[in-house]
C-alpha cells in the first residue's frame, strides 16, 4: 500500500487497533470503547492521516468483491475543515479502485451529506437512526 504525503499530512496504513481511540473520541464518546469496534475489523484496511507525526484522522475500508465500504471515518475536531479528511477520503477511493472495487458506499451521518456529495457519493434509500443520530447510505461508482 503506497503512502500519500501532501503538505504536512502523511497518509499510511495502520492497524485496526490504531483507529480505536480516535473513533471513540470523535464518533461515539458517550459510549463504551467496545461500541466503536467492528466484528470484522481484522478483515479491513485501515488508514490514518498524520500531521507532524500525530494521528489526526482515521478510516476503515472493507472490500467484498467489486464493492467497497468505508466505515468509522473520524477526524479530530481541531483538525476538521482543513482538508485532511478530504485527503484521506481521496486515498481511500484510490485504494478501493486499486483493490478492484467498482462501487463504493458508506453509511454517512446525515449532517455530513454535503461533504460526501463533493466526492460524488449520492444518497440512496431512507434515513436510518443509530440512537438519535440520523444516517443515510451514500454510494458511487468507481
Amino acid at each position: 500500500m503506497p503512502n500519500t504525503t501532501t503538505s504536512d499530512i502523511t497518509i499510511r496504513a495502520i492497524s485496526a487497533a490504531d483507529t480505536y481511540e480516535l473513533r471513540h473520541k470523535v464518533l461515539w464518546p458517550g459510549e463504551p470503547m467496545a461500541y466503536i469496534k467492528l466484528g470484522n475489523d481484522e478483515a479491513g484496511l485501515h488508514f490514518g492521516a498524520f500531521r507532524n507525526g500525530k494521528l489526526v484522522s482515521v478510516v476503515s475500508l472493507f472490500i467484498d468483491g467489486s464493492v467497497a465500504r468505508f466505515r468509522k471515518f473520524a477526524t479530530r475536531p481541531d483538525c476538521q475543515g482543513q482538508g485532511i479528511g478530504s485527503q484521506l477520503l481521496r486515498h481511500v477511493i484510490n485504494e478501493a479502485r486499486r483493490h478492484g472495487a467498482r462501487r463504493l458506499w458508506c453509511d454517512a451521518r446525515a449532517r455530513n451529506e454535503a461533504f460526501y456529495r463533493a466526492f460524488k457519493l449520492e444518497p440512496e434509500g431512507n434515513r436510518i437512526y443509530r440512537g438519535t443520530e440520523p444516517y443515510i447510505l451514500m454510494a458511487r461508482d468507481l
